[in-house]
């Protein structure tokens, strides 16, 4: 079953993720701008990550395309999802495919499909697409051997990305300020970006891992703590200031403090907006995902901030973002949309802005992160996973029809479903269930003030699903 998640296409290869299935999706996503566009000449901005095959499947899709006498722009080498994104609105393409997983195992390939505005998708259209699939499926046949050279043009994405961002952060500050910093580019696609920018603007930068290996370490290519500890002790190692990680196809991020620590992302969102509102005095709404941190709610109270909530996806903050209804949206696994900026994650952006913070506030991001508990209050979370099943599955469903009250001691204020189901408490206490979008589990996560309340949360929360 071919499907679009959270995040694109996603698949093992050789199992679900197979060449024949790939040119069934890219003709489907031709059918589906054909229709779209009846009286347009198409162009659509192909791109990759360094996964094994990755670059295989992008030129097959220039096949498929070109042969629909589609103009494809193909990157010439592997490249981050938000320069792909950039692309698609400075050359005003009619679409982007990219061939990446994001940061999940690397027996995993994916396909994300942004629209002319360098979005990602909405349900909405990925639905149209899947259409096509299931008319496809049933007699497809077609399959080129060769380019049509007249509609295929090689592109270079790195310098007009990276001329782009520099107008965005202060680098002066940074420079001035003497902040020294650790890259992790994880063996993805931001080696020659991150750590060139900071190169470019005389920033002190180390870097890991800024090569090419399509099992990445024989880890997941995501910035999570456990795959950040090679970074933890570089960081130390080399007396950096702090570390940025971005994930396999650069549009997410992890950071380290200059003690080797790992600081959750909800920790930098909060940090970042709070810092951008407070500082710089921006002012406008402000998004996050169910998933993410209710710090984000307390700092939109505090300035009288409209707050919007939204699924799990970026591309339900990228339409906030298109829409020019916030300034800020950000979502726990490392995703942040900023206004000004583009209606695609990026990891790279994300983490030079933190840096930027660290050289304007003057303090290590620990000290910053004490004065956020002083100012909004403590806040602390977790997440654990469930394998996905029949049992557990259909539990999911009918507590999402018929929520309970209370659980166990705490009384539940409010009920939310727009994604799982979230139970809201008291003190902005919180507890989520929600079936992955890109992986066969249930994501669980919970929020509290202690640690002692986080745990009895989240043991009550599981046994509604195990």
């Amino acid at each position: 079953m071919i499907r679009f998640g959270t995040s694109g296409w996603r698949g093992i290869m050789g199992e679900e993720f197979t060449f024949r299935n790939v040119r069934i999706v890219v003709q489907a996503i031709s059918n589906y701008l054909k229709k779209k566009f009846p009286r347009k000449k198409i162009s659509v901005i192909v791109n990759y990550d360094t996964r094994f095959l990755s670059e295989r499947y992008a030129f097959e899709a220039a096949k498929i395309l070109t042969h629909n006498q589609i103009h494809v722009y193909l990157t010439d080498r592997d490249a981050p999802s938000q320069a792909q994104a950039y692309q698609v609105m400075k050359r005003k393409a009619q679409g982007g495919i990219n061939f990446t997983a994001s940061f999940n195992p690397p027996e995993y390939n994916g396909l994300k499909f942004n629209t002319e505005t360098g979005a990602p998708a909405l349900p909405e259209i990925t639905d149209k697409i899947e259409e096509e699939i299931k008319l496809l499926k049933k007699d497809f046949s077609f399959c080129p051997y060769y380019a049509r050279n007249e509609y295929l043009e090689r592109i270079n994405l790195q310098e007009d990305y990276l001329s782009f961002i520099q107008d965005k952060i202060d680098f002066d500050l940074i420079r001035k300020s003497k902040v020294k910093v650790a890259v992790d580019l994880l063996y993805g696609t931001s080696r020659e970006y991150l750590d060139e920018i900071l190169e470019e603007n005389h920033i002190p930068v180390e870097e890991i891992h800024g090569y090419i290996d399509p099992y990445f370490g024989g880890v997941a290519p995501s910035c999570s703590e456990e795959n950040l500890g090679e970074l933890k002790k570089f960081v130390k190692e080399k007396k950096c200031h702090l570390g940025i990680a971005t994930d396999a196809d650069g549009d997410r991020f992890g950071i380290v403090d200059e003690k080797g620590n790992f600081i959750i992302q909800n920790l930098i969102l909060s940090l970042l907006l709070d810092y951008l509102v407070s500082k710089k005095k921006w002012r406008g709404g402000v998004a996050r995902s169910v998933a993410t941190t209710h710090l984000i709610d307390r700092i939109a109270r505090k300035y009288d901030l409209p707050l919007y909530k939204a699924p799990v996806g970026f591309k339900y903050l990228a339409d906030l973002f298109l829409k020019k209804k916030i300034i800020f949206g950000g979502e726990e696994s490392g995703c942040v949309a900023i206004k000004d900026h583009l209606p695609e994650k990026d990891g790279i952006f994300a983490g030079l802005l933190v840096t930027e913070m660290v050289a304007a506030m003057g303090k290590t991001l620990r000290e910053q992160i004490d004065d956020l508990f002083s100012k909004y209050g403590k806040r602390v979370g977790m997440q654990k996973i469930v394998p996905l099943n029949a049992e557990n599955e259909m539990k999911l469903r009918k507590l999402m029809k018929n929520p309970p009250s209370q659980l166990n001691d705490r009384k539940i204020f409010n009920v939310e479903t727009i994604d799982g189901i979230k139970l809201d408490f008291s003190d902005d206490d919180w507890f989520l269930l929600r079936c992955s979008g890109t992986e066969p589990v249930i994501r669980c996560y919970a929020e509290s003030s202690s640690k002692k309340e986080l745990e009895k949360l989240m043991g009550y929360g599981l046994e509604l699903v195990s």
